[in-house]
């Protein structure tokens, strides 16, 4: 029951961040399920055991193959299902907790939860770009290239 709930609020999160983003209407229903795939992988590795981390990097990954999918599926650029993915792998919370903190004067806990936090964003930055540097070498291993017309 837990899944389906992680499932559903992460659909919502993702669409609905969508539509604030100004994506076209005919794709909002595939900005959810981008948002819901990564989130379901970082769900079930973290709760398998994997480091947050980690798991932030490969959920990233899976967000921007799945972009990329749907970037050339649907003709729309691929920025609009990278940001809308992304949105449940932010670490929101965490940041809230660690400016709290901060405000209290509870300068321990503001650090650990401000190096967590940019260690999350740094694996949201890396799976993007990881997933990028891969196919940019399946493209030239493969010869696929874009023939540009003058």
């Amino acid at each position: 029951m837990e899944i389906a709930a992680q499932l559903v609020t992460s659909f919502i999160a993702s669409a609905a961040f969508g539509i604030l983003f100004n994506a076209p209407k005919n794709v909002l229903i595939q900005c959810g399920f981008n948002g819901m795939a990564g989130w379901i992988v970082y769900f079930l590795l973290v709760q398998e055991g994997m480091d947050s981390v980690p798991a932030t990097i490969l959920a990233a990954m899976l967000v921007a193959i799945i972009s990329r999918f749907f970037s050339k599926r649907y003709k729309t650029p691929i920025i609009i299902f990278n940001v809308s993915g992304i949105i449940p792998l932010v670490p929101g919370g965490m940041a809230y907790n660690a400016m709290r903190s901060f405000v209290q004067h509870d300068y321990i806990n503001a650090v650990q939860y401000s190096a967590k936090v940019m260690l999350l964003a740094g694996g949201i930055a890396m799976g993007l770009m990881f997933s990028e540097v891969i196919n940019q070498i399946i493209i030239k291993t493969t010869g696929k290239k874009k023939r540009t017309q003058l």
